[in-house]
């Protein structure tokens, strides 16, 4: 059985413990993808020594040289794609056309942050004294880390890694224990661009793991994607410590679908927002809101569609719908569906696992759909992780627009209208961070702000120019060539 291990300041080690975990494929239970260093404390506090070494030299790096590594960076992304994205569809389930478009994110990802170690703008402001200039401009922060879900096991880490060692931080990685072998790769790549010694360290293990490194004193920012319990947990710890924390945590999304809309395109965009990636995507449209003059028209059109998905392996080319991550999410979407038909849901499709006996062996759940969901059901409130989708029913536009918002999460909405002033209404009343007009509540682009509202995140953005917010802090310098003390507020006034 193949062994995997940390990669710390520059070396590939074993976890101190020498105690491992085996890696399990989604799609069949029997294929183990290998063993993985099972870190713990020790190796928190080598990973996080090292990075906290290599930043004293990092952040004196010009930041358009740290960009050149980026770019190389990107360049073996892209060299690797496809490899990759098989990796990745082994170890997590979804089909390859989507893993490689996860690492497509990744190279998207890293030309902008290089392309960006050039435009780290500060500021240059009049000073209200004779003789002097004011200056703001932006500096590294130290140690990050970096804690990720399995759904996105290359692309979510890109947007908290790159901008962080491009901004001339360092970095100490963990990527979920569902998806170590990405974080291995990730390592493999950043090490081959040339990113020296320390700047990049990943640390394979469980989520108690995760905790050493929040609690770390010598890690100054946590950039964490996964649930928001989870996520309040972190931010609980990084309060008290005083340190910088991203939180990218959980959504309930949903798509409103209005009685002028283009039907078509309006069950294309659910298809795919509900039922790509399995459903497991933050971003996932998980509840549809339906204006009741096409309500049945939409269930039946989307059960036409839904019904003849093509379920399987992710490493099969013909495969539209993989398995769930692993058998725990698959009881949950069986619970969640019992307990949606008890409360009154309709069940209109799927609502069991896939009973494919060549599928016996994997974590395959059937695409779901429940109709007749109010904002009183478990099933609306409740984030799934999985292929069900419940569909309810407006009565107008602003009925709609209140269900939409009756969640505690606020990540992505869409509409699909053609009246433009219902669309532009709907892009301000919406309580997300991300809206989609005529267009799923899926497909984030590298170069903008992603994040979400209410009990999805803590106000910062990934992605785009947002991100270096995250691991930046302003300095503010006041240049005063008078020759002469000048008391600000009191010798001009």
């Amino acid at each position: 059985m193949t062994k995997f291990k940390n990669y710390i300041n520059g070396k590939w080690v074993d976890a101190v413990s020498g105690k491992t975990f085996k890696n399990i494929s989604p799609a069949n239970q029997n294929d183990i993808i290998g063993e993985f260093a099972f870190s713990d404390k020790a190796d928190v506090d080598n990973a996080v020594a090292a990075a906290k070494e290599a930043y004293k030299s990092w952040r004196l790096v010009p930041a358009p040289k740290r960009g050149d590594i980026m770019r190389k960076v990107g360049d073996i992304f892209t060299r690797r794609k496809a490899e990759l994205a098989k990796i990745m569809t082994r170890e997590m389930g979804k089909p390859t056309f989507e893993t490689e478009g996860d690492v497509q994110e990744a190279i998207d990802t890293a030309y902008y942050a290089a392309s960006e170690t050039r435009r780290l703008f500060g500021h240059t402001v009049p000073s209200e004294m004779d003789n002097k200039i004011n200056l703001a401009f932006r500096t590294p922060i130290g140690v990050v880390g970096v804690i990720t879900a399995w759904n996105f096991p290359i692309a979510v880490p890109s947007w908290k890694i790159l901008p962080a060692i491009a901004a001339g931080n360092t970095v100490v990685f963990k990527p979920s224990k569902d998806a170590p072998h990405s974080g291995v790769i990730f390592a493999e790549i950043m090490e081959e661009a040339g990113v020296p010694a320390g700047v990049f360290n990943v640390l394979l293990g469980t989520g108690s793991m995760g905790d050493h490194i929040v609690h770390h004193p010598d890690v100054k920012v946590v950039g964490f994607t996964g649930s928001t319990e989870i996520g309040c947990q972190i931010a609980e710890v990084c309060g008290k410590l005083n340190k910088r924390v991203s939180l990218e945590m959980g959504g309930k999304n949903a798509q409103i679908i209005m009685d002028d809309a283009n039907l078509d395109l309006a069950i294309e965009g659910v298809l795919w927002g509900a039922f790509g990636t399995t459903g497991q995507r933050c971003t996932a449209t998980s509840r549809l809101i339906v204006h009741k003059n096409v309500y049945e028209k939409v269930i039946e059109l989307l059960k036409e569609k839904v019904v003849k998905l093509k379920i399987g392996d992710g490493l099969d080319p013909k495969t539209e719908m993989g398995p769930v991550i692993h058998m725990k999410s698959l009881e949950n979407c069986e619970r969640i569906t019992k307990i949606a038909l008890e409360e009154g849901g309709r069940l209109v499709c799927g609502g069991k696992r896939v009973a494919d006996p060549a599928l016996a062996n994997g974590c395959f759940f059937e695409p779901t759909i429940i109709a007749d969901v109010t904002e009183k059901h478990t099933l609306f409130n409740e984030e799934v992780f999985g292929p069900v989708l419940c569909i309810s029913k407006a009565d107008s536009f602003e009925h709609a627009i209140e269900l939409h918002n009756h969640c505690e999460y606020g990540l992505s909405g869409s509409i699909y209208t053609k009246d433009v002033n219902l669309a532009w209404l709907a892009t301000r009343e919406m309580e997300v961070g991300i809206c989609y007009v005529n267009a799923p509540t899926i497909g984030a682009e590298a170069h903008m702000p992603f994040g979400g509202v209410k009990g999805t995140g803590n106000g910062h953005r990934e992605g785009g120019w947002t991100a270096f917010d995250i691991f930046t802090e302003w300095k503010t310098v006041y240049f005063d060539y008078s020759n002469k003390l000048q008391r600000a507020q009191i010798d001009n006034y």
